[in-house]
C-alpha cells in the first residue's frame, strides 16, 4: 500500500541556525498533545513521503523514525506550519496510544512535583469528562451521581439516556438556545456513562465519525 501524499513548502520553513524546526505532535482525534520533537529538512521530507513521522535526534545527530523500537509509530493525518513558518503542528494516528518513552500516552504528563499521581493529558472536553467517568466506574466514590448510575446498572443508565434525549427534543421544539445547550450537555454526559458502562472507548466513536467524514 502506497503512503498518502502530503505537501509542504520545504523551502518556506524557517529552520533555525542548526537547520531545525520544532514539531508539536497531537492526536488527530481528540487533540491531545503527545510530544514535541525536532525536525530538519530531511526528516520532514521523509515524513511527507512515507506518511509516518521522522525526527532529528540532537543527541545522536541522526534521523530517527518514531516507534522504530517500540512499535508505537505515528501515521501522519495532517501537517501545518504557523504564521512565522518556524514551528510545525502534526496531527497523527498514534499506534498503541503511547507516545512517551515512559509508557505514558503523552510526554506532557507532569503537572506538579515529581512523584505526584499522573493524570491523563488535556484533551477535548468530552474526552476529559469520559476519563473522569471511567475513574468513577473503576474507583467508586460515595455520594457520586455517576457511581450511583453504574451501581444501578444498564436499565437505569438507559432510562436516563432516553429521558435526556426527549428533553433535548423538547428544548429544540421550544427553540430555546440556552435550554438546548444545557440539555445537550446532559445528554452527552449520560451517553458517555453508557459508553463507559459497556467499555466502549470514546476514541472508537471518534474513529467512526472520522470514517464517515470520508
Amino acid at each position: 500500500m502506497s503512503a498518502p501524499a502530503f505537501s509542504l513548502p520545504l523551502d518556506q520553513i524557517a529552520y533555525d541556525e542548526r537547520g531545525l524546526v520544532p514539531a508539536i505532535v497531537q492526536d488527530y482525534l481528540d487533540g491531545t498533545v503527545l510530544m514535541m520533537a525536532w525536525m530538519n529538512r530531511e526528516s520532514l521530507q521523509k515524513t511527507l513521503e512515507t506518511g509516518r513521522t521522522w525526527f532529528w535526534s540532537r543527541s545522536r545527530q541522526e534521523l530517527w523514525p518514531k516507534g522504530e523500537t517500540s512499535g508505537h509509530v505515528q501515521w501522519l493525518k495532517s501537517i501545518r506550519y504557523d504564521c512565522d513558518s518556524d514551528a510545525l503542528l502534526l496531527s497523527v494516528q498514534q499506534v498503541g496510544r503511547i507516545a512517551c518513552h515512559t509508557g505514558e500516552r503523552s510526554c506532557f504528563h507532569r503537572h506538579g512535583a515529581l512523584g505526584e499521581q499522573i493524570e491523563p493529558p488535556p484533551a477535548d472536553t468530552l474526552s476529559q469528562l469520559y476519563d473522569v467517568i471511567c475513574q468513577r466506574r473503576d474507583r467508586p466514590q460515595p455520594d457520586s451521581y455517576t457511581c450511583s448510575l453504574f451501581a444501578a446498572g444498564d436499565n437505569k443508565i438507559l432510562k436516563k439516556l432516553g429521558e435526556e434525549t426527549v428533553e433535548v427534543v423538547m428544548a429544540c421544539k421550544e427553540d430555546d438556545p440556552e435550554a438546548i445547550a444545557a440539555e445537550a450537555a446532559d445528554l452527552f454526559y449520560h451517553l458517555l456513562v453508557a459508553l463507559a458502562h459497556h467499555k466502549v472507548p470514546l476514541h472508537q466513536v471518534y474513529e467512526q465519525l472520522q470514517l464517515r467524514r470520508r
